[in-house]
């Protein structure tokens, strides 16, 4: 039997039921928030405590992980130049650990979508950081698109550099 993949979601500017529809669409029911700060001015239904609720009212298990795997940490020594260097923050235990807790819900077969605020996975850390160390260690990763459409990882990573995704992700 195949895998299930892991799903990564931005909400964007989606209002909640359709946001709900599409985690129902792909059977997910865990949601893992990546955002490092898990607010929105624009969207108030996505900050924390009231998409916490809104998940839990709909049979969603709403998890946490901002600290680990979030694309602003905390730890001054990720970016060069007041950039984020994600080169770096591979590196880094807090960003393993978080990797590791997502390669144990992937080996538990757990349907689950890994949620940032950006719609487009091209433009978000959840494909270009997360969704690449899970690809290096053969996870499966499918992306739920700004159209509510599926991409797959090396899609993704072939779209953000012109055609070409990076050699890493062809590994046998």
């Amino acid at each position: 039997m195949e895998k299930k993949p892991l799903y990564t979601i931005g909400h964007g500017r989606r209002g909640s039921a359709d946001f709900l529809a599409l985690l129902k669409k792909y059977g997910i029911n865990y949601l893992v928030d990546v955002r490092s700060f898990p607010f929105s001015r624009f969207n108030p239904q996505y900050n924390q405590n009231a998409l916490k609720r809104f998940l839990e009212e709909h049979a969603v298990t709403y998890v946490f992980m901002g600290d680990e795997l979030g694309g602003r940490p905390k730890d001054a020594s990720c970016y060069s130049h007041g950039k984020i260097d994600y080169e770096k923050v591979k590196t880094k235990d807090f960003f393993k650990k978080g990797i590791d807790r997502l390669k144990t819900a992937y080996s538990k077969d757990l349907d689950l979508a890994i949620m940032c605020s950006e719609s487009k996975p091209e433009e978000c850390h959840r494909a270009r950081l997360i969704g690449r160390a899970l690809a290096l260690d053969r996870i499966i990763v499918h992306h739920i698109d700004e159209t509510g459409n599926i991409k797959d990882q090396v899609t993704v990573m072939s779209e953000l550099h012109k055609g070409f995704p990076p050699e890493d992700l062809f590994c046998s």
